[in-house]
């Protein structure tokens, strides 16, 4: 088998894996703003679709998973073709794990609509988790057409989801302390503000893989966390 038909094989084998990605991505967008809009809207059945849907985008990650593991051992790609198919492997991860995250927050929506509405909060949740679906878009954008500066201005916004986690931390911690009626709505409320705050995390992470993938080089300088919280709550 000559070369060149080697090289068309792995790159049609590539194309295929690539465009479950951006399916993977297109179903992990999705999940961000329902699950926020199913919480704002105190909506259940909106909810259980999400969680329903998590189904889905795993099966997703197994089959990428699956096809990657196969292309290397038939094309034993190296180089950059086989960071290419690293990158891959690593960014299937983080939309699984963002999609993990849309499906807990999903799940706080029945306990949630059961109590006392705490003034603001869900539409603030949603602005923060708008804001991480367009990280991520942004992101996936980068890695189709290999632009790195996309990708690190991706890793810049990251900081602007850490301060809105902030800010609703410190107003959650003022509700409780003015009402203790509100406790148990406002615990609930930052478990999912960090799930939508972990999320921006695995963005990044998907953005420091375009970076690489484009550059070869990691980002010059460790990702600092404007994460100003001493005390944390519901971690799960």
């Amino acid at each position: 088998m000559s070369e060149q038909h080697i090289a068309t094989a792995f790159d049609r084998d590539l194309e295929a894996i690539q465009a479950r990605i951006m399916k993977m991505g297109g179903l992990v967008e999705a999940a961000i703003m329902e699950s926020a809009g199913s919480l704002e809207a105190r909506d259940e059945e909106q909810a259980e679709k999400v969680r329903a849907g998590d189904a889905a985008i795993d099966a997703l990650e197994d089959l990428i998973n699956e096809e990657t593991a196969r292309l290397i051992a038939l094309r034993a790609p190296t180089a950059v073709d086989l960071r290419v198919v690293l990158s891959v492997m690593k960014i299937s991860g983080n939309l699984e794990r963002i999609g993990d995250y849309a499906k807990n927050i999903a799940k706080r929506t029945g306990v949630l609509a059961q109590l006392p509405a705490v003034p603001g909060a869900t539409a603030s949740l949603r602005r923060m988790a708008r804001e991480v679906e367009l990280m991520l878009k942004d992101a996936l954008d980068a890695y189709i057409q290999r632009d790195a500066e996309l990708a690190r201005d991706v890793v810049e916004r990251d900081l602007e989801v850490d301060q809105m986690y902030n800010a609703l931390f410190r107003e959650f911690l003022t509700f409780m302390m003015e009402d203790p009626r509100s406790i148990t709505a406002c615990m609930h409320l930052h478990f999912i503000a960090k799930n939508i705050e972990r999320m921006g995390d695995h963005v990044t992470g998907i953005a420091e893989q375009v970076i690489y993938l484009v550059t070869g080089d990691r980002p010059d300088e460790i990702r600092v966390k404007a994460d100003d919280t001493s005390v944390s709550m519901l971690e799960g």
